[in-house]
């Protein structure tokens, strides 16, 4: 490049071609991603139940039905993240859709208990890559509108939780659990289908091949019916390269791919450079705040089916009709996903991601409250679906937030390892809190739940940085 010469960046280009059929495309085809993680996860709430009476299990291996899954996402948000990171956000999908469809749908053929639990953890490992799917749409979305543009990404995933509700009402009391197995496996084969098409992230390839990352751009400007600015595409982080850093600023700029080396990080160089001086804060907060917001959605989803029984002697019955009303129960609060994703969008671009994610969990607190004690099934449904508006907000914001607090170097395997911790989050939920309500101490588990929200909201306000309006960025 010539010194002196007009150059422009990633974000300058997406500015000039806006938003358009071409972002519209990737739109669908990460959204289809996104419902088929939201399927599976919605899965848990009625497979668990029926396998347990079908199976004569416990409540702990009930439990761990459940529990295996996002024990297998842990796994999978790191492994994908690094391998997005350095390969491309392409391979990185790739494989997720491979794992999630096959294992999914051998799962439905599981002879036995241990099959079970060993085909839905590889699920797991599958739909971890979920947040690979996010960085790789958020990397196409102009600066200016991104916030709403993601609320609209996460409505494929309020799709996905409706859509396996209403197959579950449908299937669940006919064709039984093996079929709602394999009718949740369809979306990942659809992502299959379509993969050839996909492009990689431009984003990506201006670290690495900057020819690359020009056609890219062309061929959205094109399909956009827009035009690039004139001048050489270059990438912020360049002169950054350049310049002699000192040494307390050395670490953090591991996580930065030469793209003359096209040298790759581990994990272990990432997590280095994510506890680095300059992330630790945002790394530790962001790692809170992903636990509470994971604890407290799965938790909910998971009580609306629990809440239900009755009480007898320190142990939680019910019947078929209760079986009958927690499918209609869990897609009528599946639906205050729609309100969340109005509120989310209504306040993310306006008041910003801090204020908006804190606002909201501590709403979900109050929802949560009156349930301290046991109420009747109307009102029990209705303060759930009030926490499950709120929650479903203030998740979305996270997953909105937390690529944007990234570079590009480390976005995915940022994101990757924020999604990891909220598995953590996912395990401990169904052991702990659901099996305090199926042991008759519903009291307990809901205090937990007000205790583990509120100091994630708490965690938000500490934040050092807010993201809305500011264009991504390639080096920390």
């Amino acid at each position: 490049m010539e010194e002196g010469g007009t150059t422009y960046t990633v974000d300058d280009a997406l500015i000039s071609v806006g938003f358009g059929k071409f972002q519209a495309l990737v739109l669908v085809y990460a959204g289809m991603g996104w419902v088929s993680e939201a399927m599976e996860v919605m899965l848990l709430s009625f497979v668990g139940p029926s396998v347990q009476k079908e199976w004569k299990l416990s409540s702990n291996e009930e439990s761990l039905i459940t529990s295996v899954v996002f024990c297998g996402m842990l796994i999978g948000a790191c492994s994908w993240g690094i391998v997005s990171d350095n390969y491309g956000r392409r391979m990185g999908f790739l494989f997720t859709a491979l794992v999630t469809s096959f294992a999914g749908f051998l799962s439905s053929f599981s002879p036995n208990y241990i099959c079970l639990i060993v085909s839905r953890f590889v699920v797991g490992i599958g739909l971890g890559g979920g947040p690979v799917l996010a960085s790789w749409f958020l990397e196409f979305v102009p600066a200016p509108n991104r916030g709403i543009w993601m609320v609209v990404f996460a409505s494929f995933w309020t799709v996905g939780t409706i859509l396996e509700a209403s197959l579950a009402w449908v299937i669940m009391p006919t064709l039984g659990w093996r079929w709602l197995l394999v009718v949740t496996s369809i979306p990942s084969f659809v992502l299959l289908l379509f993969y050839y098409v996909a492009p990689e992230s431009p984003r990506f390839f201006c670290m690495r091949n900057r020819d690359a990352a020009v056609t890219i751009l062309e061929k959205m400007a094109k399909m956009n019916k827009m035009t690039l600015p004139n001048g050489m595409l270059t990438s912020d982080h360049k002169d950054e390269i350049g310049k002699k850093q000192h040494p307390s600023e050395a670490i953090p700029l591991l996580a930065t791919i030469d793209e003359g080396t096209g040298n790759n990080i581990g994990f272990i160089s990432t997590l280095y450079v994510l506890l680095s001086p300059k992330l630790i804060r945002t790394t530790l907060l962001m790692w809170i705040v992903s636990f509470g917001n994971a604890f407290a959605y799965y938790g909910i989803v998971l009580l609306t089916s629990e809440l239900t029984g009755i009480c007898t002697s320190k142990v939680l019955l019910s019947n078929d009709s209760d079986q009958a009303n927690s499918y209609r129960d869990i897609l009528v609060t599946s639906f205050a996903e729609i309100p969340g994703l109005i509120i989310c969008g209504a306040l993310v671009d306006r008041i910003g991601r801090k204020l908006s994610m804190s606002i909201l969990l501590f709403i979900t607190c109050i929802f949560l409250i009156p349930l301290v004690w046991h109420q009747n099934e109307v009102l029990t449904t209705s303060l759930l679906f009030g926490a499950r508006t709120c929650v479903t907000g203030s998740f979305n914001i996270l997953y909105i937030y937390a690529p944007e607090v990234y570079p590009t170097s480390l976005r995915s395997t940022g994101l990757g390892t924020t999604s990891s911790v909220g598995r953590i989050g996912g395990i401990i939920c169904p052991i702990v809190a659901v099996a305090l309500v199926q042991g008759c101490n519903q009291t307990a588990s809901i205090l937990l739940f007000e205790l583990v929200i509120f100091l994630s909201g708490a965690a938000v306000l500490f934040l050092p940085l807010e993201t809305n309006g500011r264009d991504l960025s390639d080096t920390i």
